[in-house]
């Protein structure tokens, strides 16, 4: 329970985690390692999409179940990351924040 000389778990600064290049089935399990592990360390994880040049539908579906249980920020996507979010729909679902700046600080 939060109280007011303890934070609550929303009030905490999030990990970023900024990977580069492209994820397919193949590349993803290091990523997903990355994300899990600042997902149970932390209760969520800001992801910086910047500099993300490829991404495939196992892309989508783990940002979509990591969605479902914790607190998933994505910051500054990529062209390529906002036009699949876009084309699917999960820009109405997801967190998707301008930068990583306005992730860290949205509650």
């Amino acid at each position: 329970m939060a109280t007011p000389d303890s934070p609550g778990p929303r009030s905490r600064t999030l990990p970023v985690i900024a990977p580069r290049g492209e994820f397919d089935l193949d590349s993803l399990p290091l990523l997903k390692a990355q994300i899990d592990a600042a997902v149970a360390a932390h209760g969520g994880v800001v992801l910086d999409a910047a500099d993300i040049t490829f991404v495939d539908s196992s892309f989508l579906g783990m940002l979509l179940a990591t969605h479902q249980h914790a607190d998933l920020r994505i910051a500054a996507p990529s062209f390529t990351v906002a036009r699949l979010f876009s084309v699917v729909g999960a820009d109405m679902v997801l967190r998707i924040h301008p930068t990583v700046q306005d992730a860290l600080g949205a509650a």
